[in-house]
């Protein structure tokens, strides 16, 4: 959520920056019709407030001088009236307003690239040198059903499309996909690995901006006497570790690694990416988040995106490294850098991890502080990123590593997670 100071302050220059989202990102007359009303309504209930107090404070006077205070309580009634009905009329403003403020997404960092799409998205760097095949290359879901491994069809019948069903060895390689990158995170990186739940309520869906905005995008689960939701990322319910907490200065910053299933609904994603593994309904990911001092978030960003670059270069995946436009980044991210891994068949980058510094936008939805030196609390800043996303990680060992009599190669860094296994094949 954006400093409602900062809107009050200058609201055309808030809009003026959040245009280069795309339009409909702010709207700042709205804003400033809302200030308006709620102004006016704060003070009709300040009025109405001090004139009761009046009212009660010349009913005691006047019962003590033994006279008739008839009709002072009638007036009293009345005021009592006007108050109730301009409270009720401010509490439903403000919960209109706080909605509002909701669903304004972040304002990009003065860093962040002008763009109106995806195609503006700058590449930063490279990594890696795509393979030069002697044989016709086959995407992952030929490889994978090749070796017996993938079965969408079967996922199907079980669930319905968008999901796959794991076998043999493929389903090993995914597992050791997911401890290899645990381990070398927690190793190498000093991330403390977390175990989450895979269901989440709406105050934390709502601290990490996936409430109210994007409810269309979760998984509703009916719980208790409201609806939970399951978890789509990781770095929902990691991130909300901190909040309504005060976690001291010295304990910054803060580091979590957690592998989880991920839930997404896909709404509005119909007809893309509907063959094999790249847009399901269900993935693994192994997510990366920093709670760090608000000085240091941009240094972070840099580190974050550096572990998750590791993970691909000791798999010795080709890949690059873009840097998100004003039109293209998440609606809670200041700055976003995507990793997009090298998909032979696809003859094209895809996105694999999607590193984002959100600053204080969603530490003040959940107001998540430390203390300062001064000892007052202030907001920290947060971050999260991919590293990486299981299923696209095995999709690209699929298609990278693929052999012309349909085996794959296991790349090094995972063999000692596959038993020694330098190869898998159809069994």
């Amino acid at each position: 959520m954006i400093d409602i100071q900062l809107l009050r302050k200058n609201p055309q220059e808030v809009a003026k920056r959040l245009a280069t989202r795309g339009p409909g990102a702010f709207d700042a007359s709205q804003f400033e019709r809302f200030e308006a009303t709620r102004k006016e309504l704060q003070t009709a209930v300040q009025q109405a407030q001090a004139s009761r107090n009046r009212i009660v404070k010349d009913i005691g006077q006047t019962k003590a001088r033994g006279q008739d205070v008839s009709e002072l309580m009638r007036e009293g009634e009345k005021l009592k009236s006007l108050f109730e009905a301009s409270e009720s009329q401010l509490e439903k403003l403000q919960e209109g307003f706080q909605d509002l403020l909701a669903r304004i997404p972040n304002i990009p960092h003065e860093s962040v690239p002008v763009g109106k799409s995806s195609e503006d998205n700058p590449e930063r760097r490279r990594w890696g040198t795509p393979r030069q095949f002697t044989f016709p290359v086959k995407d992952h879901v030929d490889v994978g059903e090749g070796l017996g491994g993938l079965d969408f069809a079967t996922a199907t019948k079980i669930a319905g499309s968008r999901f796959v069903l794991m076998r043999g060895q493929v389903a090993h390689l995914h597992r050791a996909l997911a401890q290899f990158m645990l381990d070398t995170h927690t190793r190498e990186h000093g991330y403390t690995e977390i175990y989450t739940p895979y269901i989440v309520n709406s105050a934390t869906a709502y601290g990490t901006g996936q409430l109210p905005k994007f409810e269309q995008d979760l998984f509703v689960v009916p719980h208790g006497d409201g609806k939970s939701y399951l978890l789509p990322t990781a770095e929902v319910p990691v991130t909300n570790i901190v909040r309504d907490e005060i976690v001291e200065l010295k304990s910054l910053p803060l580091k979590f690694v957690c592998h989880s299933p991920c839930f997404r609904s896909e709404a509005g994603s119909y007809g893309k990416d509907t063959r094999g593994m790249i847009r399901n309904h269900q993935f693994d990911k192994v997510e990366l988040v920093h709670i760090v001092h608000p000085a240091k978030s941009y240094e972070a960003l840099e580190e974050l995106t550096g572990h998750a670059e590791t993970i691909l270069r000791k798999l010795e995946l080709p890949y690059r490294v873009v840097e998100l436009c004003t039109a293209d980044i998440g609606a809670a991210a200041a700055k976003t850098y995507d990793l997009e891994v090298w998909l032979p068949a696809q003859n094209a980058y895809r996105e694999i991890s999607s590193c984002s510094n959100c600053e204080a936008y969603q530490a003040r939805r959940m107001q998540a502080r430390f203390r300062a030196e001064s000892g007052k609390p202030e907001l920290v800043h947060t971050l999260n990123g991919s590293g990486l996303a299981v299923g696209r990680t095995l999709v690209a060992i699929l298609e990278n590593y693929q052999n012309e009599d349909g085996s794959v190669t296991v790349p090094v860094a995972l063999r000692e997670y596959m038993g020694g296994r330098e190869r898998i094949s159809r069994a």
